[in-house]
């Protein structure tokens, strides 16, 4: 994979690449033609790019006992509502309204990253991303995936690793 510069990323790049730079991360930028038509963003970047659904994952927002939490899960399986409360602390969890996971991280949803958000929010990743020498999320827009080390979006994030996927 390579590095991106700094200036590479301002010229073209997003919030999550941008963060990326400047954190001085190894990452490779993967970019296909969005199908507006297709019924799964995940999926289509998984087909996209020739990578199998296990190693790309979805970033999502849910809305944990009034706060909003981000989790990072394979576009092969689902989020386990009750996992990412528990990962957290919480007690319950639902799915955030879209428009205010937009406004809150900045990024239009199916495009959402875990990184360079607006607002930093709390972020549980799958403990399957542990598996894998590299995954693919958003790097911010739809069309658009980073490749990463999951230590490094682990690190990065303050997530915390836990089983919150399921088939």
């Amino acid at each position: 994979m390579a590095k991106k510069s700094k200036k590479q990323q301002q010229s073209g790049g997003t919030p999550a690449t941008v963060a990326l730079a400047a954190a001085g991360v190894t990452y490779a930028v993967h970019a296909y033609d969005h199908d507006p038509a297709h019924p799964s963003y995940g999926e289509e970047a998984a087909e996209a790019m020739g990578v199998s659904p296990e190693r790309v994952f979805k970033t999502l927002v849910a809305d944990v006992d009034g706060g909003l939490t981000v989790a990072v899960v394979p576009v092969a399986g689902q989020l386990d509502l009750k996992a990412l409360a528990a990962a957290v602390g919480g007690k319950r969890a639902a799915m955030a309204d879209p428009a205010l996971a937009e406004r809150t991280t900045g990024y239009v949803r199916g495009g959402i990253s875990p990184l360079g958000q607006r607002k930093r929010l709390p972020t549980v990743l799958d403990a399957s991303a542990s598996g894998h020498a590299t995954i693919c999320v958003s790097a911010g827009r739809r069309g658009l995936e980073v490749e990463l080390a999951p230590e490094d979006l682990a690190k990065l994030t303050d997530a915390v690793l836990a089983p919150i996927g399921r088939a």
